[in-house]
């Protein structure tokens, strides 16, 4: 089955023509109409330095229904402890940076280039990409960033400094979500680590039913206030 090669158009071919892999098309820009319309389809762009430009829509996809999440005992227990201060929109630009630093110096490649920082930065500007920051004697540790649209949230990539400040963020979005009222996390890929906070997977054609239910307009949204 070819790839794609996307134009001026930001309109995508249906998933369901993706490759096996989930390579969808090549090519495009990552423009804010471009993303928006790419992630309202379950389309995500995922390219290392040096590629082109590469969308994808792998199947199955892992998800993560927040009222389905599993809060790990000793989790639980240092949450109780207040030993974090959490914080959302404050600090995007530091948290999508440091998603790439950390790859980098654990000696992995990373998609988070510069390019897709800025794109990225532009869509928080615009209240379409949000982030969650979890701070430990004044400085950020840990933490997450996605985009949301209507009652989804598109996870993008998390890191952590210190020991359970991601997955704090992770319970932080969460609890979020059950008070704002998203119904659905989406992961992408598959991880034992999410795994074992309730994520799971399920196919194309259910996520397509669940992105036509969940996001019935793309509106902006003020910056988040964690309650």
């Amino acid at each position: 089955m070819p790839v794609f090669q996307l134009n001026t158009d930001i309109t995508f071919p249906s998933p369901d023509l993706a490759e096996p892999n989930g390579l969808l098309a090549i090519g495009g820009d990552l423009s804010a109409p471009r993303l928006l319309e790419a992630y309202r389809r379950g389309i995500f762009p995922w390219y290392g330095e040096g590629e082109p430009l590469l969308w994808w829509s792998p199947a199955p996809r892992l998800v993560l229904f927040p009222d389905e999440f599993h809060l790990p005992r000793r989790l639980a227990r240092t949450i109780r402890q207040r030993i974090f201060t959490i914080t959302a929109d404050t600090s995007f630009a530091e948290i999508i940076k440091s998603c790439a630093r950390i790859r980098k110096q654990k000696g992995e490649e990373t998609w988070i280039t510069a390019e897709m920082q800025q794109a990225y930065s532009r869509l928080h500007e615009l209240g379409f990409a949000h982030s969650i920051e979890c701070w430990y004697e004044g400085k950020i540790v840990g933490g997450l960033y996605g985009v949301a649209l209507g009652q989804v949230f598109f996870g993008e990539s998390m890191f952590s400094r210190k020991t359970d400040s991601s997955k704090v963020a992770l319970h932080a979005l969460v609890s979020h979500a059950l008070k704002t009222g998203i119904k659905l996390i989406d992961c992408q890929m598959t991880t034992e680590h999410l795994l074992g906070f309730g994520a799971r997977e399920i196919s194309r054609e259910h996520l397509q039913k669940l992105l036509h239910r969940y996001i019935t307009e793309t509106m902006p949204q003020k910056k988040w206030r964690l309650y």
